[in-house]
């Protein structure tokens, strides 16, 4: 017996028909709808529903914790602080999210603009005298849409679970457009320190340097464009996935029951969307970020100690709360395609550790001098092979190739 489309019971009439009121709202307005999905779900997971206002204290706290932090980075670091001076400024969960949203927008776009540029399979199977009059045309307007929008609700969630872990602007090390604001989230701090038994001034002190600290590794052009082209790299592998969904579910041959069927079981949904390409990618992306991390943590640390003259409880606090399973952060990172689990916090640690037992601060410094001396997946494994290399002479060849990377 054929389904009615307007039947309670029919899981269709929730699923394609919610889908579908976000897609056909956005086109009334002229807006982007997978934006506003990811809009939308961000902000409800972020904050409930209700924002907190930022005390209008804390961005005096704040002014005041920058000019003591911007004292010390440079020292710490090594790197400059050039021309531009940054200002920390004090937002909500919601505002977080928005900013998130709008910061990684140009990697959202560049998949959403692949996936809709993409042949559309026919939706096959649906034609028979089995299907409900009118459905044929609903499910061939959801797989034409479902790509873009599935992009939205992936970030839109991960983004708004972020922002209820985020301490600043930096949750992760992905590249932001440029601009002198640094955020922060004094909400999360003050839980954070709370949590961990720690003063909360020292901790907001300790992720002012933080956040510092990454926005000046990615000033350094040759950092901003190898992560950039990895993470290029990366959702490029992830455009074909979500592709190969949307083939997946516009290639179904037996009725609308297999796709409910599929929709209704995650693991059948996601099977196969990593492929060998993606894991190599992944591989190379991770281990940059565990490197740039390590480093970051480890110059935080330093600064902290310089200025409050004890960082031991603060470093450790930090080692937890970024080994925990905190599935805003995680889910986000997978969605870039890389990995911010414990191996890979521990991994990034022991490089920098491994570097400095060798080399020392000045050998550590060496990791931001070039594009040659960002390290490979083996190296970051094997801190004595990547200053072997470094010491190469300049003439016996650039960065190493992605093949030799992966031969590794």
């Amino acid at each position: 017996m054929a389904m009615n489309p307007e039947d309670p019971d029919n899981p269709f009439s929730g699923l394609l028909g919610d889908l579908l009121k976000v897609i056909g709202s956005g086109a009334r307005g002229g807006a982007t709808p997978w934006l506003d999905a990811a809009r939308a779900l961000a902000q409800g997971v972020a904050t409930d529903g209700v924002e907190s206002n930022v005390d209008p204290l804390q961005r005096i706290k704040l002014e005041e914790l920058a000019r003591v932090v911007e004292l010390h980075v440079e020292g710490a670091t090594g790197l400059p602080m050039a021309e531009r001076t940054y200002t920390f400024v004090p937002v909500g969960r919601g505002a977080w999210a928005n900013r998130a949203l709008d910061g990684w927008r140009p990697w959202l776009e560049r998949m959403v603009a692949a996936i809709e540029a993409a042949p559309r399979p026919p939706m096959e199977g649906l034609g028979t005298e089995d299907a409900p009059e009118g459905l044929q045309a609903l499910l061939g307007q959801f797989a034409s849409t479902m790509g873009p929008i599935m992009v939205g609700l992936q970030f839109g969630s991960a983004i708004g679970h972020l922002a209820r872990q985020a301490l600043g602007q930096y949750a992760l090390i992905v590249p932001w457009p440029s601009s002198s604001e640094l955020l922060v989230v004094p909400d999360n701090v003050a839980a954070f320190a709370a949590d961990w038994s720690l003063d909360e001034d020292a901790t907001l002190l300790w992720v002012c340097a933080h956040e510092l600290t990454v926005q000046l590794v990615l000033d350094r052009p040759h950092v901003a464009e190898r992560l950039s082209e990895l993470l290029d790299a990366s959702l490029t592998e992830s455009m074909a996935a979500q592709q190969g969904l949307a083939e997946r579910l516009g290639s179904l041959d037996t009725g609308p029951e297999s796709l409910q069927q599929m929709m209704s079981d995650p693991e059948a949904l996601l099977a196969d969307l990593l492929t060998p390409g993606s894991r190599a990618t992944s591989d190379r992306l991770s281990s940059v970020v565990a490197a740039l991390s390590g480093y970051v943590d480890h110059a935080t640390s330093q600064i902290a100690q310089a200025i409050t003259g004890s960082a031991g409880p603060l470093s450790e606090a930090w080692y937890r709360y970024s080994v925990a399973d905190h599935r805003g952060r995680q889910a986000a990172a997978a969605l870039f395609g890389f990995d911010v689990g414990r191996a890979q916090v521990d991994r990034g640690a022991s490089f920098v550790r491994g570097v400095l037992e060798r080399a020392g601060e000045q050998g550590l410094a060496r990791l931001l001098t070039s594009a040659k001396t960002l390290p490979t997946p083996a190296e970051v494994d094997a801190p004595g092979l990547w200053l072997e290399r470094i010491d190469l002479p300049e003439d016996s060849g650039d960065e190493p190739r992605d093949d030799q990377e992966d031969a590794d």
